[in-house]
């Protein structure tokens, strides 16, 4: 109620609501789809879990595919026993495909020891797609071996030369490293003017000002260094991890891109600038349809953030008026990994927010009108989130029936909360919510294999088609942990269609374009080419529509942000469709459907 009267009383928060020139969302469901801190992974579940009927297995199936594929990382937190804040944060990753091959490679964000306590050296991890089911560690190669306290990580090509470049947020100075086209990065971050020395987690690309150049926005966290470290306690004597509370915030940061290398700190011009923020995750969005690229930025135990882009270079914060500031309580949540999807068919984005054991996974659905509803308390994904604490999340179809479903990434930051919170654990098991259609959801977590049936102690989180099944895999990272690539096996049995678009007024990755799809089964879906969203991770760029048993689509219509619209008709199912603003399809590459080659190396 107070957030609806406030929406009227708030016409900056309503602009261009009437104006959209967006078709109104069809009505027709898809069919549906057939069917650590050195802690070694138990065989059988100690973590929260939720309430669910016991049920076969579905067939679909996550295997750990880690160790065949050669991917031996582990995050370095640097503790030592003196429980500073940064330690608990532990770190993200990314799909990408840095070489251009066509296969997504992995690239893993890692943090260091303290000073004064080196033990060993930490770096991040770019590992190389072999084509075959198997990764090589490139890091040295591409000359990413620089020590750094790393968080997170945004993927885009900012200097629209073609190649992914790499921005690394970091307790202390930030890094973005360009991709040379060869192999190889290079360090431009003071070149670029992008060295912010706060305590930055998630970032995100994406073109504000939709000038064809993408520019970058940094979530910051709060005032933290060794010197202002604080004696936090559970039990009155011992030492535990404090809550962000007990630090001031920081101002996140928008930078511009001049489109000669460098950026410019547009944060205050913006209208962004906001020191009580405690940010740790970003989604990009056009909540409202009025063409331009806006924001919402969850914050820890602080509101939430919802800013609407104004098209001229300014944002305004519509949060407390849209209804995602606070809880449905009115209390501001510990608000973490992030992302946006229109997950029911109505035209619009909605919203996903993790939040920390005993809050429940924020759902907020939009109404349309600049106004959200989170759905979390009288649905299935409210209790059964509950008691999880849940860092990254994030919408896709891991059984290309059509819909959206959610995964979210769950692990405790406190080792010793069971002594004080016996319900609650530090390793918890992850959760994966099947879209039934009509806002409903169905957590079939405990179906889907071993993996999610072995707690974690999990931060980021990243989804992507590694072996070029069609199908969706998982990344996950760990605190103080290793890194895990989960493959999803069976999910191709439902068809799909995937798109990569290559911009030419708008930036090179196209991020930001809208891709619409009708289907011979009279279906339409639409999804947005985006970086960020996630906890600290980002997610392959290439955009995956799973269309159930239709044969083909039928149209797609692509909406660059350049404001220029193209049309496809007639596309067979199971093929990767590479858009070029301008010239439409570029080229079509069937792919596998079944039990592909990778699959084989079991």
């Amino acid at each position: 109620m107070i957030c609806a009267i406030t929406a009227v009383g708030s016409p900056a928060c309503r602009k261009k609501q009437q104006t959209s020139n967006e078709p109104p969302a069809t009505a027709k469901e898809p069919d549906s789809a057939p069917g650590t801190a050195n802690v070694a992974p138990p065989t059988e579940e100690k973590g929260p879990q939720p309430q669910q009927a016991e049920s076969k297995p579905t067939p679909i199936q996550y295997v750990d595919v880690t160790q065949q594929a050669g991917i031996r990382f582990r995050h370095n937190s640097g503790a030592f026993g003196q429980k500073y804040l940064p330690e608990t944060m532990g770190s993200g990753c990314a799909f990408l495909d840095y070489n251009n091959d066509g296969w997504q490679d992995i690239l893993l964000i890692n943090s260091k020891d303290w000073p004064g306590h080196q033990r060993r050296r930490s770096f991040p991890a770019l590992y190389r797609n072999n084509k075959d089911g198997t990764f090589t560690d490139v890091t040295r190669e591409a000359k990413l071996m620089v020590e750094m306290y790393g968080l997170g990580c945004a993927v885009g090509d900012y200097d629209n030369d073609g190649n992914v470049d790499i921005f690394i947020t970091c307790l202390g100075p930030d890094y973005l490293f360009r991709n040379r086209g060869n192999g190889t990065f290079e360090n431009v971050t003071k070149r670029a003017k992008t060295t912010d020395e706060d305590f930055s987690t998630s970032a995100a690309w994406f073109d504000y000002d939709k000038d064809g150049n993408l520019d970058l926005f940094v979530c910051n966290y709060v005032e933290w260094s060794i010197e202002k470290d604080l004696f936090c306690t559970l039990d009155g004597q011992n030492k535990s991890y404090c809550t962000p509370e007990s630090y001031r915030g920081q101002s996140s940061r928008l930078y511009r891109n001049l489109g000669n290398g460098t950026f410019e700190d547009v944060t205050q011009k913006a209208n962004l600038f906001d020191p009580t923020g405690k940010s740790l995750g970003v989604a990009v969005l056009d909540y409202d349809r009025d063409g331009w690229p806006d924001l919402f930025v969850a914050n820890d135990t602080q509101p939430n953030k919802l800013y609407r882009n104004n098209g001229n270079g300014t944002f305004t914060e519509c949060a407390m008026a849209a209804g995602v500031a606070f809880n449905e309580a009115g209390v501001a949540r510990a608000g973490m990994g992030v992302d946006a999807a229109d997950y029911d068919g109505s035209g619009y984005p909605s919203i996903i927010v993790g939040n920390f054991s005993n809050e429940m996974l924020g759902l907020y659905h939009n109404e349309g009108q600049g106004l959200f509803i989170d759905e979390a308390p009288t649905s299935t994904i409210g209790q059964a989130t509950l008691l999880s604490l849940t860092f990254a999340c994030f919408f896709y179809d891991y059984d290309l029936d059509g819909r959206q479903d959610i995964f979210t990434a769950n692990g405790h930051v406190a080792d010793d909360i069971n002594t004080v919170q016996p319900k609650i654990t530090y390793a918890q098991t992850q959760q994966l919510f099947r879209n039934l259609g009509r806002k409903r959801f169905e957590d079939i977590s405990r179906r889907l294999g071993v993996p999610f049936r072995r707690p974690l102690v999990a931060r980021g989180a990243a989804y992507g088609d590694f072996d070029n099944d069609g199908d969706l895999d998982l990344l996950i990272t760990t605190n103080n942990g290793p890194a895990y690539l989960w493959r999803n096996d069976g999910g191709n049995q439902n068809r799909f269609i995937k798109f990569k678009t290559v911009g030419t007024r708008s930036n090179r990755d196209g991020i930001g374009a809208k891709i619409t799809i009708h289907t011979t089964d009279g279906s339409r879906q639409w999804q947005t080419v985006k970086s960020g969203s996630s906890y600290c991770s980002q997610s392959e760029l290439i955009v995956t529509f799973g269309i159930g048993k239709a044969e083909k689509v039928e149209s797609a219509e692509v909406r660059w942000p350049s404001g220029k619209v193209e049309k496809i008709e007639n596309l067979a199912a199971n093929q990767l469709v590479t858009l070029k603003e301008g010239s439409g399809v570029l080229s079509l590459q069937p792919m596998p459907l079944g039990v592909s080659q990778a699959h084989q190396i079991r």
